[in-house]
């Protein structure tokens, strides 16, 4: 296949391997290839000694001096162009912005007032950010207004930019976050003005009026520069089915009989609320569209028994919400594999004990993903996500925000390969590079997939994706993501503008192995695997924490493994991260491993190896750590438990262990740089193999 060419469509599963050799050359792509359910056996690869670039950027030209003061060159682009990055020879602009840490800026109800009265003269000011670094996020919202402010300016944010950034942010408590929630309270830099345009290298869009101005860098001829705008935000995206699932409230079901709702309970029910009754024959009945349904409840002691039917045929099976600890949100009924369509599942009291219902989840196909894909000896680049520039940027952690809107929708940078319900995938040899967002995104229980010995570089968000935050609930294998590689992949400069991106991101998942990547130059963590903060910590665990009420239920996760991985330069900007970053509960029947890393030169760390909140049933041994300042490890509180550290080898003394049957042993405390043979061992072979 040759450049210029159309993508052939994929069409029916066929147990013929279908084959697709790209030749080299620049692909320019107009909409993103998004190959169908029915996708299967299908190799993307490159022709042997050539080089296929797939980008969604379209190059600009016809660049003319428009202001000779100040050196700023103006193309002309279709009027409503809109795009966050600009990358002219090979190399990322930066939009236009203030130095860091400007004016003084004040905090008021509606924004910020700076005695710099400058901010007010500037134009298009729907355009123009404010951008803060606090803590472990990174923020954004955009301006509605810029006026004068006595001698000063008032810089008024977009209302709901700043609800969610400042006045009311979004805490869905465990497992969706913790109670951390640093907000939009001060100024780093203000960015996206013209009249910010002062540093060579800046550049400026008027989308409106179709102008896109540049300072160039010493030595650049406009005439010949390469000047790609990114218009796409996915380049290749393979989807089987089901897409994303997520709890739905109850309130849409039909009770009947005697029913309380209870609200506000603050035991972890889905949106902090049930119904309930104590009344034998009480139903409760569900009508949905799909293949199959999970229904979620309490467990817990003195709970009770309920019969079901699905399309009035009874259900033999035996069913109760009794349990021997409380539980939130566990699945307590469950439906697969039923013909697609209409149904209507009924559950009715069978005893006086209470019996809870919380939401349900419904599958609405069957599962059935795209299959046996791989992508080998490609070049992704050229893409943007522009979602940012209407919303802000509401940062929970590591590159996962809330959506505004009830029930608050996991929102993650989208990726330039996407693989949503894959199986059997395969991404090897490719490069991911000057990208809008981020390289890869493996979600919506994607299982057997291995990404290995690409090279990322030099992405606006995180380089590799795994998981999702919101299906810790599940309890069928068939939808988890499992048995995941990511292996001997080299990862340079991710997070270029959103600084809270890590390099590898895992979130619920079992058997996902980490190991053997080089990960450099990142503004926050290398490796952050897990979720849910203490929402998996027994109750009196989170009351030794300070917690005054419990959510607790159960997680998936499980068997996890981070092995060999050269991490260093990372934690350049953001605080409370670590080159290795562990959060939320693990099995207790599986363990999970972090061995024989070596993890080195992270300024801003507050731990090395960092197992946060909730964190458990960890194995962590023989991992060299070198950092002077910061922890070689720590565990803040009781909820981090269960936890096995040592043979590691460290020339930084400092530790803190607040948790729960933590045990720290056998560490080897180095001076002067006289590493031990087995610790040079460690460095050697750490990193791509």
């Amino acid at each position: 296949m040759h450049p210029g060419k159309r993508f052939p469509a994929a069409g029916a599963r066929t147990r013929l391997r279908v084959t697709v050799l790209l030749r080299g050359g620049t692909y320019r792509l107009t909409r993103t290839l998004d190959l169908p359910p029915t996708a299967a056996r299908v190799a993307f690869r490159a022709a042997p000694g050539e080089t296929p670039v797939l980008t969604g950027a379209r190059r600009v030209t016809g660049f003319t001096k428009t202001d000779a003061a100040r050196g700023i060159y103006t193309a002309r682009v279709p009027a409503g162009t809109g795009t966050r990055q600009l990358f002219v020879d090979g190399v990322r602009a930066e939009r236009a912005r203030t130095a860091l840490d400007p004016a003084t800026f004040t905090v008021t109800a509606t924004g910020f007032s700076t005695p710099d009265p400058s901010f007010a003269a500037l134009t298009n000011q729907t355009g123009v950010e404010v951008v803060q670094e606090n803590k472990w996020k990174h923020l954004r919202c955009p301006l509605a207004s810029i006026s004068r402010d006595g001698t000063g300016s008032a810089l008024t944010v977009q209302p709901e930019c700043w609800r969610n950034n400042n006045t009311a942010v979004v805490n869905r408590q465990f497992p969706f976050n913790g109670n951390g929630l640093p907000k939009l309270d001060g100024v780093s830099w203000v960015e996206n003005a013209y009249e910010l345009l002062t540093k060579p290298g800046q550049w400026y869009l008027d989308q409106a009026a179709g102008r896109l101005s540049y300072l160039p860098l010493p030595g650049q001829d406009m005439t010949k520069a390469d000047v790609e705008v990114p218009l796409l935000e996915t380049l290749v995206k393979a989807s089987g089915t089901p897409g994303h699932l997520a709890p739905a409230d109850d309130d849409t079901a039909a009770y009947r009989g005697a029913w309380t709702t209870s609200a506000n309970r603050q035991v972890g029910d889905y949106q902090d609320g049930v119904h309930a009754t104590s009344t034998p024959g009480a139903s409760v009945s569900y009508a949905f569209t799909g293949t199959g349904l999970d229904v979620l409840a309490e467990t817990g002691t003195g709970l009770g028994a309920f019969t079901a039917t699905v399309d009035g045929r009874p259900d033999p099976r035996p069913h109760t919400e009794a349990g021997d600890v409380r539980l939130a949100q566990q699945v307590v009924h469950s439906l697969k594999d039923l013909p697609k369509g209409r149904h209507t599942v009924t559950l009715t009291s069978a005893s006086d004990r209470p019996f809870l219902v919380d939401a349900f989840v419904v599958t609405p196909d069957v599962v059935a993903p795209v299959r046996d894909l791989s992508f080998s000896g490609l070049t992704f680049t050229g893409t943007t996500w522009t979602l940012p520039s209407r919303d802000g940027y509401v940062d929970n952690q590591a590159g996962v925000q809330w959506a505004a809107a009830a029930p608050h929708a996991p929102i993650r940078p989208p990726a330039a390969l996407e693989i949503h319900r894959g199986r059997g995938i395969s991404v090897s040899g490719n490069t991911f590079r000057g990208l809008g967002g981020a390289g890869l995104a493996l979600a919506d229980g994607t299982q057997d997939a291995r990404v290995t010995r690409n090279r990322f570089a030099d992405t606006s968000a995180g380089a590799i994706a795994s998981g999702e935050v919101d299906d810790y609930y599940l309890s069928d294998p068939a939808r988890m993501t499992l048995g995941t590689t990511i292996a001997d992949n080299t990862i340079t400069t991710p997070g270029q503008d959103y600084h809270d991106a890590v390099g590898i991101w895992a979130g619920h998942g079992r058997a996902t192995t980490i190991e053997h990547n080089e990960i450099a130059d990142a503004p926050y963590s290398g490796i952050s695997l897990g979720w849910g903060w203490g929402w998996a910590s027994p109750c009196e665990l989170q009351a030794e924490q300070g917690l005054t009420v419990c959510r607790r239920g159960t997680i998936y996760s499980g068997g996890n493994r981070i092995l060999g991985n050269d991490i260093h330069d990372v934690m350049r900007t953001l605080l409370d991260g670590g080159p290795v970053y562990t959060l939320g509960g693990q099995d207790s029947t599986v363990e999970s491993v972090t061995a024989g890393n070596w993890v080195h030169d992270a300024p801003h760390n507050n731990n090395m190896l960092y197992h946060d909140e909730g964190s458990s049933y960890w194995n962590t041994y023989g991992n060299v750590v070198s950092n002077r300042t910061g922890r070689w490890t720590g565990m803040w509180t009781p909820t981090i438990h269960d936890i096995r550290i040592h043979g590691n080898f460290t020339d930084n003394t400092v530790v803190k262990n607040l948790g729960t049957n933590v045990v720290i042993s056998d560490t080897t405390v180095v001076t002067g740089g006289n590493w031990p043979d087995a610790a040079e061992s460690v460095m050697h072979a750490a990193g791509p193999r």
